[in-house]
Order: C-alpha cells, then sequence, then structure tokens
C-alpha cells in the first residue's frame, strides 16, 4: 500500500469513527427525551391524583414540602395514592389530616445519630 492509500483508508476510518459517535449521542438524546417525556407524564398523573384526593390547602401544603424536600413530598403523593387504590379514602384529605399524616410518618422514620469517640 501506498503512502496515498494509508492516508485515504485512515481518513475513512476517522469519518466512520465520527459518525458512529454521533449515531450514539443522537441515541442517547432520544433516550434522554423518552425519559423526560414519561417522567412528566407520570408527574401529571399524580398531581391529577392529588387534585382527586387532596383539598387545595392539602395540595398547597404538600406543593410547599416538595419545595423544600421534594423526595420526600413524592414518598408522600405515593403512600395517598396507595391509600386511594386501597379505598381508604372515603373523602378528600384536608390540611389537617394531611398534618396528622406527616406527623405519623415523621414518628415513623428513624434518626441516625453520630457519636463521637
Amino acid at each position: 500500500m501506498t503512502d496515498d492509500e494509508l492516508e485515504e483508508l485512515r481518513k475513512r476510518r476517522i469519518a466512520q469513527i465520527l459518525m458512529m459517535q454521533r449515531q450514539r449521542q443522537l441515541e442517547e438524546q432520544q433516550r434522554l427525551q423518552q425519559q423526560i417525556q414519561e417522567a412528566e407524564q407520570l408527574n401529571a398523573i399524580i398531581r391529577r391524583i392529588m387534585m382527586h384526593i387532596l383539598t387545595p390547602e392539602a395540595r398547597q401544603r404538600l406543593a410547599n414540602i416538595r419545595l423544600v424536600r421534594p423526595d420526600f413530598a413524592r414518598q408522600i403523593e405515593i403512600f395517598l395514592i396507595q391509600l386511594y387504590q386501597q379505598g381508604k379514602l372515603p373523602k378528600k384529605i384536608t390540611d389537617s389530616q394531611l398534618k396528622e399524616i406527616l406527623r405519623k410518618i415523621s414518628q415513623n422514620k428513624k434518626e441516625t445519630k453520630i457519636k463521637r469517640v
């Protein structure tokens, strides 16, 4: 092989590698967009359920919790949805009832204490 042929092969290989990288990036971007879309759909479903099972004041309290502790708010939402699915919520949960649920859940949490030696 001549130097020109080797150079041509090298250029083709580089172009092929770059094209493969672009394809992988596009696939990753599409996968991320799909995940974002699914998360948005799930959030919309949860919001609709919360509208159905919480009074406006209770929803506001949950929204305030979500601002400070989003993971805890999601845990509460899942808990409330489970109660709803089990038929244990005959009517909308009021703000005071939500406070009581939050208090009970907070009591059940185990606290981690670190002792210095």
